[in-house]
């Protein structure tokens, strides 16, 4: 069973009809009691990475419990989307600290040589190093991203996967039991399903 965690900013529909199609069990949760017995947690995110962390912080104790399931209990969490960003400590894009999860920034694409910003629609990820996530996909399947600002994790050894776009930017990111994915696996079809089907064998 895996438990998604809701609080206001998710793409969840599509997440929850990703795994019915794997025949893996979900629940969402937006009461920290419930996430508290959670066996693998999924933090997805669409939005602002402020807004993001101030609707965490107002639901009461949800950033304890996220911070002892992750960190002391070690259960597997993936973050996707504006959820790795929040994996990380602090994003261009406001003032507040992130989770800090995995070290690193979030930063905004350039558009000074004409870059088309959000970054939007298929691109490939390239494995930098080995992670179960990723197990038993091609050599640089493809995913679908829509995201305007790219993660750049402090330690090489976090970076799972690079994808380039006028930059190489981190895709997939992982430390110990804890994964982010910057595109959207529930909306990139076969290769996007290995992608949650390996998260859900953890």
């Amino acid at each position: 069973m895996i438990t998604i965690v809701n609080y206001g900013m998710g793409n969840l529909g599509s997440l929850v009809n990703m795994y019915k199609r794997i025949g893996v069990g979900v629940q969402v949760c937006d009461k920290p009691e419930e996430i508290a017995s959670a066996k693998k947690l999924l933090l997805p995110g669409v939005g602002a990475f402020d807004a993001a962390m101030s609707r965490i912080a107002e639901i009461e104790g949800l950033i304890d419990v996220l911070n002892h399931k992750a960190l002391v209990e070690k259960i597997p969490l993936l973050g996707i989307c504006l959820g790795m960003q929040l994996l990380t400590d602090c994003s261009e894009e406001g003032q507040l600290r992130g989770l800090g999860y995995i070290p690193g920034k979030t930063i905004r694409f350039s558009t000074e040589n004409g870059l088309k910003v959000p970054h939007m629609g298929w691109n490939h990820i390239k494995e930098v190093n080995l992670s179960i996530l990723t197990e038993s996909l091609p050599e640089e399947p493809r995913f679908y991203f829509v995201h305007s600002y790219y993660v750049q994790v402090t330690n090489p050894t976090h970076r799972v996967t690079k994808t380039h776009y006028e930059l190489d930017f981190d895709s997939i990111i992982q430390r110990d039991n804890i994964f982010g994915a910057q595109f959207h696996p529930e909306k990139s079809h076969k290769f996007g399903m290995q992608l949650l089907t390996n998260f859900a064998k953890l």
